[in-house]
């Protein structure tokens, strides 16, 4: 793979990775406020992208004391890949270094 090709797909992993990061955060606070309605505004955005992969997680691990902890896992996974795939250590750096 050149060296440009590594360099789009670290810059496009690494932001998706910070988007999805940023969302799952977002999702952290408004477990905080539950009278939100996550299906009107912004809310809507946030919520549309983030449910597909926190529904699941809720089956698999059901909120402790009240409290839904899915996003704060996913925050944690998304974080890992972000480091293990496009970090300063990261797989494509390994399996493609800089020439």
């Amino acid at each position: 793979m050149p060296m440009p090709t590594v360099v789009v797909i670290n810059g496009v992993l690494g932001v998706t990775f910070a988007i999805f990061t940023l969302i799952f955060l977002v999702r952290i606070v408004l477990t905080w406020y539950p009278q939100i309605d996550l299906t009107q505004g912004l809310w809507k955005v946030i919520y549309w992208l983030s449910e597909p992969v926190l529904a699941p997680t809720r089956r698999l691990v059901p909120p402790l004391g009240g409290v839904d902890i899915s996003p704060v896992i996913w925050v944690g996974i998304v974080t890992l890949l972000r480091e293990l795939l496009v970090g300063q250590q990261g797989l494509l750096l390994i399996l493609f270094p800089p020439a």
